[in-house]
């Protein structure tokens, strides 16, 4: 099974979702994903993100980003952990 670099908790379409200050940068990869989500910052950090053919920008606390279905993304790592909450649609 493959590990992810953050760890979650589910209920119904919601995730919320930690990921550590310890984690290896390179475990960020570029990925997409099969459905449309929300995702909204829950914490301060100084973590970034990155839509594919867009600048990186520095995440905030209450951000609220849209990642349309099969769009390239990316977390890019920060000081801390960096928590959040996703909605699939």
């Amino acid at each position: 099974m493959e590990s992810k670099p953050y760890s979650e908790k589910r209920n119904g379409n919601t995730i919320y979702r930690n990921f550590s200050q310890d984690i290896d940068e390179s475990e960020l990869i570029w990925h997409r994903d099969k459905e449309d989500r929300y995702v909204k910052v829950l914490n301060e950090s100084d973590w970034g993100f990155q839509m594919d053919n867009e600048l990186p920008r520095t995440l905030k606390e209450g951000d609220i980003i849209t990642i349309p279905s099969k769009v390239y993304h990316r977390a890019i790592k920060g000081n801390g952990d960096l928590v959040i909450k996703i909605k699939e649609l």
